[in-house]
């Protein structure tokens, strides 16, 4: 005869109980389904210059300071943002139907371009930013020289190479950047920073110089160079020119007679502002239980002080020949040195203006940024954008996360993102090591070559530079012309005069009213071999990852 026990009897309900309550085991939650996209944000954030009526004699170029900051916290695959630019345009404004642009090339399928397309004409450009094609990549821009003679068929950005686009090297015919200083090196991903403080400022200009008499052979070629200076807290001074043929062979090259005398050798450079260009930003997206879809970008963030403001461009500058080109042009007709300091006579600071900035995501319209954050020029005439008392992010940061609302996209907290989406855990993919600048072996760099062997340096994006010294006149881009020594020998004797005159350690650029300079990295600055010091230029030969 069993005993009954109350206890054990209790204890089986109550699991049986909590077994139909809670249910069987369950499923395995399912994790929610993300989709990547490349065109997260897109948009010209952008200033102006007021018009006024001297500024026709202002055309010989354009000088400004641009902050340099980490607008992203670690490098990211497919991410191009470049930092406040410029773009400079021959001036072809008595041009109002002729195509610029001849049948073949790239420029001339933009139809939205035409009639004339002047404006995919010929640009110089680059600057500050982080570029979709930088080989190394590190949690800074960079910076690079960047120009479009032909149309956009390609485009030259340093003494070798196009703008990140190839490992090897741009054809011998194609080269057009002269080096000029003998002291910094110009790497094919551009040029890094030392500095790690949010909101130092590089000083940069591009001046129209006369290094070289006009030409009227075919094709016809104006004398203008247009030359890099920059100014840093460890570097100043000019660092390359693109050579006066660079513009002017495109007439010859399409045996278009009308584009002679139409290109940045000859004519004034036109400037109407400049912008942050976004171009690629990647972009995740998700729907809730709803079927609501919300999607999220990289973090960018501004440098902004304790009021929410971000100062981003100071004393811009407009130049006219009296700033330095009259001071060349008797150094090199009449070997009268000048110090390179640019004359007050030939400078003009022009009234920046500023508009709200449209953006969008995938073609869709992105609402409601202006109430978050929005252009606007500072006392003293500075230009940068402003984040509202009430904004939805923090002061300095971009809005990250958006709700889908039929064609608009609205921003919104990251606490408003619904937990299911998975969207506020996840990471965007980080750039991965680049591959090699090849180094070139076609005959532009072998005859006559180099002056010395190679010597390597190691930067602070995690590459390797091989370069070697060149005579100034040797370097490759000018293997390509069919100079007379004469002409080749006036334009060496005034480099080295330069050389021996014109040191990094002092200003040429008006130093910022405000704000200090950023450093380059060291290792980029160089010193030329003993008997070398005048008349060489060290030349980058290869860009690879290091060891």
């Amino acid at each position: 005869m069993s005993t009954f026990k109350p206890n054990i009897w209790f204890n089986a309900l109550l699991a049986f109980l909590l077994l139909v309550a809670v249910g069987r085991p369950a499923a395995a939650q399912v994790a929610p389904t993300i989709t990547t996209h490349s065109n997260g944000l897109h948009g010209y954030i952008h200033y102006s210059t007021r018009p006024d009526s001297e500024k026709a004699k202002f055309t010989a170029g354009i000088g400004f300071y641009s902050a340099v900051w980490a607008l992203i916290d670690r490098p990211y695959t497919g991410f191009q943002i470049g930092l406040p630019g410029c773009w400079i345009l021959p001036d072809n404004s008595d041009n109002k139907d002729r195509p610029l642009a001849p049948v073949g090339t790239l420029a001339r399928n933009w139809k939205e371009r035409g009639p004339t397309w002047g404006s995919v004409f010929q640009t110089v450009e680059g600057g500050l930013g982080y570029w979709a094609g930088n080989h190394f990549r590190y949690d800074w821009p960079k910076f690079s020289m960047n120009a479009t003679p032909q149309c956009y068929d390609y485009e030259v950005g340093s003494p070798g190479w196009s703008f990140f686009y190839h490992n090897e090297s741009l054809p011998d015919n194609r080269l057009g950047i002269a080096q000029l200083s003998n002291r910094l090196l110009i790497p094919p991903d551009g040029l890094p920073f030392r500095d790690r403080r949010d909101g130092q400022f590089l000083g940069y200009a591009w001046l129209a110089l006369p290094f070289t008499a006009p030409t009227p052979e075919d094709p016809p070629t104006g004398d203008q160079s247009w030359t890099c200076f920059l100014n840093a807290a460890n570097f100043k001074g000019p660092i390359a020119f693109y050579v006066p043929e660079t513009w002017s062979k495109i007439g010859a090259i399409f045996h278009e007679p009308f584009l002679h005398g139409r290109g940045l050798d000859a004519r004034p450079g036109v400037v109407g502002g400049g912008a942050i260009e976004i171009n690629t930003v990647p972009r995740l997206e998700a729907r809730d239980s709803k079927g609501r879809v919300y999607s999220r970008i990289p973090r960018l963030h501004f440098p902004v002080d304790e009021r929410g403001e971000a100062v981003l461009v100071q004393d811009v500058t407009y130049f006219s020949k009296a700033a330095l080109y009259n001071a060349i042009l008797r150094w090199r007709d009449e070997d009268v040195p000048c110090t390179g300091a640019f004359d007050p006579a030939g400078i003009s600071k022009p009234i920046l203006t500023t508009s709200p900035t449209q953006y969008d995501q995938g073609g869709k319209p992105i609402t409601d940024v202006e109430e978050i954050c929005s252009t606007h020029v500072f006392p003293g005439n500075r230009w940068g954008m402003k984040w509202s008392r009430n904004a939805i992010t923090r002061p300095g940061d971009f809005p990250e996360y958006f709700r889908h609302e039929g064609e608009k996209r609205i921003p919104i907290r990251s606490s408003d993102v619904p937990p299911e989406t998975g969207l506020t855990t996840q990471t965007f993919p980080a750039s991965t090591g680049g591959t090699a600048y090849i180094t070139p072996t076609s005959p532009a760099w072998k005859t006559p070559g180099p002056a010395t062997p190679t010597t390597t340096v190691t930067l602070i994006d995690g590459s390797t530079v091989t370069y070697a010294w060149y005579r100034f006149i040797d370097q490759p881009v000018f293997q390509q012309y069919h100079w007379d020594e004469a002409k080749k020998e006036r334009l060496q004797k005034l480099v080295a005069a330069i050389h021996s005159r014109w040191t990094i350690d002092r200003d040429y650029m008006p130093p910022p009213r405000s704000g200090s300079l950023v450093r380059l990295d060291p290792a980029l600055i160089v010193t030329p071999p003993k008997g070398m010091e005048t008349g060489y230029v060290p030349i980058v030969v290869g860009q690879r990852p290091s060891k």
